[in-house]
């Protein structure tokens, strides 16, 4: 059996709670093959942020709700 790969994804922001960071997607992330994640914030003001777990990031940055996961399944043949 193979490794697994990392997966994409983007967060979706139905609303902005803080006014921060707007509405639609806000940053782009990966859930590296052994549980961290690596999100990018879109915006003026980019930045990289590191987490333990997507539970650890989910809590901080949901929202309660207002922020979904979007995954991004394709392959890379249809990349």
């Amino acid at each position: 059996m193979s490794d697994p790969l990392p997966r994409l994804f983007t967060l979706q922001r139905e609303r902005d709670v803080t006014g921060i960071s707007g509405t639609g997607t806000i940053a782009d992330g990966v859930v590296w093959p052994d549980g961290s994640v690596s999100v990018r914030w879109r915006g003026d003001r980019p930045s990289t942020v590191f987490w333990g777990s997507l539970d650890d990031a989910e809590a901080v940055h949901g929202h309660g709700g207002a922020t979904r996961i979007v995954w991004d399944d394709r392959t890379p043949e249809e990349s």
